[in-house]
């Protein structure tokens, strides 16, 4: 058993070794090539989905690489009736937003009891991300939901830029009347910027969360009740003449995630309330944790004065270096790709199928990922003590759930491929998701970081890393199928013994 285990573990080292060195990765001193244009917010380069929700303009090939910005009108959206099945991958999505309003990595389950979706998180992924298929550039947007619970789980609803603007409302399982906001300019890390709203029980109770975003100010709320109010003209810096406040369109992001995972920084799993219980009695009587969401709501603002408008279709980006409200223009270019191996330089160069693979900088990539908001949480990572950490309310929250075993497991189970490789063991009983057979959910290999482009615009502070579950003999077998003569020699050792 331990040579069976030593021999698994060279493989995974093998495996790794070859993606890293096959990467082509991109930040403010390195842009993409040519060849694989856009950088995603995991900092990769590539093509197809690299292109669209994740892409970060200042570091890929040039502003035309990402695709323009489809723009959102008002919008009401009840996550009932079967909705998931009006979700797409994030994975097979390719811009165009008249196919679907919201794209997701992860697991969804339809919950008609309370006329509502889960966004769940089995044991040792990364959870799941709903992502809005367009972009608001402000306005107001509200969410009614329930929050999930315990200690290390972590609930966002979000509004995130592809320059890392960044607007949030956090929920840490184990602070369950503590609603935590935060909003950063194109990524900087500022822990001045936290503020902390009172609710009441947000696992067991609806409420509706919302995010005012206006040009000079930004406001949270919760049930209708203004909570509080940070001004853009406090934001300004004062070397840089620049106000570092969210100024550019973003996409709203729902998600739940394990912050209190092992593979965590120690600052990201203390802000998260601790170590994340993998066999919590959630886990054990549904199969996962979980968040419900029921309705979101949009209203939009009207267009900044002095926006250059072109038409009416989409956002883009007119300069490679500032990214700011005065760099928007809306234009009616299009705004999905042919296929997985276009980008915006060309989107028709391919005519080829949106199943064929994307061109990635990465052998190894993912074809899918499981939990991607950004949660600005993402902001702890830089603090692996987090003096805040220790001021936040911490309660304990309930020890089970509300929702019965037989209840949440009895709807469908929707699984988008995940790239933390979920390994359910063939002795897990097939009971904990009533009508669905565990040992057929989609298992994927990891990429380099373990996050698909998707995800990493997701978490791309606080999840720089992600944890890789067990490697199953399967797993064992299916490196040994790529990589080689080292692996060649390695299964015949594995059959030996």
């Amino acid at each position: 058993m331990l040579l069976q285990t030593l021999i698994l573990g060279t493989l995974f080292l093998v495996q790794q070794i070859q993606a890293d060195s096959s990467v082509i990765k991109c930040d403010a001193e390195n842009k993409c090539p040519e060849d694989t244009p856009c950088c995603s917010s995991g900092g990769e380069c590539g093509t197809g989905v690299y292109c669209l929700g994740s892409c970060n303009p200042a570091f890929s090939f040039n502003i035309e690489a990402c695709m323009p910005m489809s723009i959102f009108e008002d919008s009401r959206f009840t996550f009932n009736n079967n909705y998931s099945s009006k979700v797409l991958d994030s994975n097979t999505y390719l811009g165009d937003a008249s196919k679907a309003d919201w794209t997701y990595t992860g697991y969804l389950v339809d919950y008609p009891d309370e006329d509502s979706m889960i966004l769940a998180m089995p044991k040792d992924t990364t959870g799941t991300v709903l992502s809005s298929t367009r972009y608001l550039w402000y306005g107001k947007v509200s969410a009614r939901l329930k929050s999930s619970h315990l200690a290390g789980v972590v609930t966002a609803f979000i509004l995130y830029s592809q320059v890392e603007d960044e607007i949030d409302m956090e929920f840490i399982g184990s602070a369950l009347n503590v609603v935590e906001t935060n909003h950063f300019w194109q990524g900087v890390l500022n822990h001045t910027l936290y503020g902390n709203i009172t609710v009441n029980n947000s696992f067991d109770d609806f409420h509706t969360y919302e995010m005012d975003w206006q040009e000079d100010y930004i406001s949270w709320s919760v049930d209708g009740q203004v909570e509080r109010t940070m001004f853009k003209n406090e934001t300004y810096n004062e070397t840089t003449g620049v106000y570092q406040f969210p100024q550019t369109p973003a996409r709203i992001q729902v998600s739940i995630w394990p912050g209190g995972d092992a593979s965590q920084p120690q600052g990201v799993i203390e802000w998260a309330g601790g170590a994340i219980d993998w066999d919590s009695s959630d886990i054990k009587d549904n199969g996962y944790y979980y968040m419900v969401l029921n309705e979101l709501n949009v209203t939009t603002a009207n267009v900044p004065d002095g926006t250059v408008q072109n038409g009416t279709k989409a956002y883009v980006y007119t300069s490679e270096d500032s990214f700011l409200q005065k760099d928007v223009a809306i234009v009616d270019k299009q705004v999905y790709l042919a296929s997985e191996k276009d980008s915006g330089l060309d989107p028709n160069n391919s005519t080829s199928s949106s199943s064929s693979l994307s061109k990635s900088s990465s052998s190894s990539r993912s074809s899918s990922s499981s939990s991607s908001s950004h949660s600005s949480s993402s902001s702890h990572s830089s603090s692996s003590s987090s003096s805040s950490s220790s001021s936040r309310s911490s309660h304990s929250s309930r020890s089970s759930s509300t929702h019965s075993s037989s209840t949440l497991g009895a709807h469908a189970f929707s699984n988008s491929t995940n790239s933390s490789s979920v390994s359910f063991s063939n002795e897990t009983s097939t009971s904990i998701y009533t009508g669905v057979d565990i040992n057929t959910l989609t298992k994927t290999s990891s990429s380099s970081n373990g996050l698909s482009p998707e995800q990493s615009t997701g978490f791309i502070q606080n999840m720089k890393t992600t944890g890789q579950s067990r490697l199953s003999a399967g797993d064992g077998f299916a490196l040994m199928r790529n990589n080689g003569i080292l692996k060649v020699v390695l299964a015949a050792l594995w059959y030996i013994i």
